[in-house]
C-alpha cells in the first residue's frame, strides 16, 4: 500500500499560524506520510534563516485569550505586538511546545519538502541566501502536481 500524502499552502507569516503547518507536516511525515508544504506571500517567512521577525499581533487575533482584557485602543499602543510575542513564546515554552527553529528541523529530518514559491521570492526580491538550507524553489505547477495526488491538501 502506497504512503499517504499531504499537501500543505503556507501563506501566513504570523506566529500563529506559523505553528499549524509546522506541525501538521511534521505529524504527519512521523505517520509515514508523503508530504509537501509550499511557502507563498507571507507564509515565505517561515523559511528564513533569522526568524526573530515572526510576531504575534494581539490586534488581529480578537479569540486570542490575553492574561488580561484589553481593550482594542491599548491593542494598537507601540510595543504591544512585541509583549504579545513574548509572552505567547513563554507560554508555549513553560508548556513545552517546540520553539518554530525546532519543528522546522524536525520537519526536515524526516523528509518533508519544502518548497519556496519563486514568483514570491521574485516578487519581495528575496536573495537564496536569505533562507535556510535543504528547500526546493518552484511555481504553482511545481506545486500543483504533486497536490494533486494527495489524499489531504490544506491551505493555511
Amino acid at each position: 500500500m502506497a504512503a499517504k500524502k499531504m499537501a500543505i499552502i503556507a501563506t501566513k507569516g504570523a506566529l500563529d499560524m506559523a505553528y499549524p503547518p509546522l506541525i501538521l507536516a511534521s505529524t504527519a511525515a512521523a505517520l509515514g506520510w508523503d508530504v509537501q508544504v509550499f511557502f507563498t506571500f507571507y507564509g515565505l517567512q517561515l523559511l528564513r534563516k533569522n526568524l526573530d521577525g515572526i510576531k504575534i499581533s494581539p490586534l488581529a487575533n480578537p479569540a486570542m485569550p490575553m492574561p488580561v482584557p484589553m481593550p482594542v485602543v491599548v491593542q494598537m499602543l507601540p510595543g504591544m505586538e512585541s509583549m504579545a510575542t513574548m509572552m505567547m513564546k513563554a507560554k508555549m515554552k513553560k508548556k513545552g511546545v517546540a520553539s518554530l527553529e525546532e519543528l522546522r528541523a524536525l520537519c526536515l529530518e524526516a523528509d518533508v519538502k519544502f518548497i519556496a514559491c519563486q514568483m514570491t521570492v521574485d516578487l519581495f526580491e528575496f536573495e537564496k541566501g536569505d533562507f535556510i538550507d535543504g528547500i526546493e524553489y518552484g511555481g504553482a505547477a511545481t506545486f500543483m502536481k504533486f497536490a494533486g495526488e494527495t489524499d489531504v491538501c490544506l491551505f493555511i
